[in-house]
């Protein structure tokens, strides 16, 4: 595995984007700005060589993106309503960075800083630390985000976090993907199937509603697959408002028990190009890219991305959490370890 590394400035100081080019040719680049994957470049069944992963022309506009594109949102990914949690008898405020809610750990969220990073067991190590009271959140925390890319087309993503006080915490990575190449154009002709029997309803500004119900006989139902697009316009759940699919989905057979389990599968017809998603995490949150042409910097084939260019498939802990008992926990106390794993792994359907 060649690991090769270059320094880009930006308004927040000096980051490191890294190139991890395995025996095949295909290559993984990463980026200290966010803890974050740039490019993804891998062959399609003739075996031509694209770039799957929705990005920018320049390094540095990856800076304060609306779409936190392929970075590492955190300390909560996801929303959490009004940007009010508690713990015990002790209540927080967040910033309100999505109103009326708080999105991604805030406009200065872990997507939003540099990391430290270093070469790590043939991949790249980003570390951080989050200073206790860090936008609104309590206790200190050290968090470590793992990239290791091998031969096999396999990009592995192993999260660590402690924290010196009970704090909250949910970490996914934001990639968007377009199997037939990140400037093709529109996504919603691949294929995605979903091992998921339960999805969880939210109001139109994607706060759960309090129930879980099952995706049989409705526009959730991924469970055989079918194109992004077939259901997009259906008059369901929050659909119209939102554009498309931003609807969280709990993985079949989750019990926390840290096993990776297959949660998707994308097929691109054209390039048979497949990416089989695997994850520790309880569910994860399907986004359509319905707001990509929202004024995002250009992108790596030189034009801005039109809405629906890019999926992201974000495996990770339930929307708003702290606030409904009923839903997997994401609280972190002093002594424990948060850990979660994510594998991206690319192939040709054959």
């Amino acid at each position: 595995m060649d690991i090769l590394s270059n320094d880009i400035s930006s308004a927040k100081g000096t980051f490191r984007v890294f190139r991890l080019v395995n025996s095949q040719g295909c290559e993984a680049a990463l980026s200290s700005l966010g803890a974050g994957i740039t490019a993804i470049r891998v062959p399609d069944a003739r075996g031509r060589i694209d770039d799957v992963v929705l990005g920018y022309a320049r390094p540095a506009d990856y800076l304060y993106d609306s779409a936190c594109a392929g970075k590492t949102p955190g300390r909560y990914a996801n929303r959490i309503a009004r940007g009010r949690f508690s713990i015990g008898r002790d209540e927080y405020q967040l910033a309100i960075n999505n109103p009326p809610n708080a999105l991604h750990g805030g406009n200065d969220g872990f997507h939003n800083v540099i990391w430290g990073a270093e070469p790590h067991d043939g991949g790249v190590r980003f570390t951080y630390h989050a200073a206790d009271g860090e936008e609104g959140y309590p206790g200190a925390m050290d968090v470590a985000v793992d990239y290791v890319w091998n031969d096999d087309n396999e990009l592995t993503i192993s999260y660590e976090a402690t924290a010196d006080r009970p704090t909250i915490v949910n970490l996914t990575n934001h990639a968007y993907f377009n199997l037939a190449g990140e400037g093709s154009g529109s996504c919603l002709g691949q294929r995605l199937r979903l091992n998921c029997h339960r999805w969880l309803p939210a109001d139109v500004t994607d706060i759960p509603l309090g129930s879980i119900e099952p995706v049989e006989g409705t526009p959730m139902d991924f469970l055989q697959a079918k194109a992004l697009g077939r259901d997009i316009g259906a008059d369901f759940s929050n659909m119209r408002t939102g554009k498309g699919y931003n609807h969280f989905f709990f993985v079949d057979g989750w019990n926390g028990d840290g096993r990776l389990r297959l949660v998707a599968v994308l097929d691109d017809d054209e390039s048979r190009r497949r990416l089989s998603v695997y994850s520790t995490q309880c569910g994860a949150m399907l986004y359509t890219g319905n707001w990509l042409a929202d004024n995002l910097p250009v992108g790596k084939s030189g034009r801005r991305y039109a809405d629906h260019d890019g999926v992201a498939i974000e495996c990770q802990g339930a929307p708003d959490a702290p606030n409904h008992p009923s839903l997997p926990c994401q609280m972190l106390m002093p002594g424990e370890t948060y850990r979660h794993v994510i594998k991206y792994a690319f192939s040709i359907n054959c």
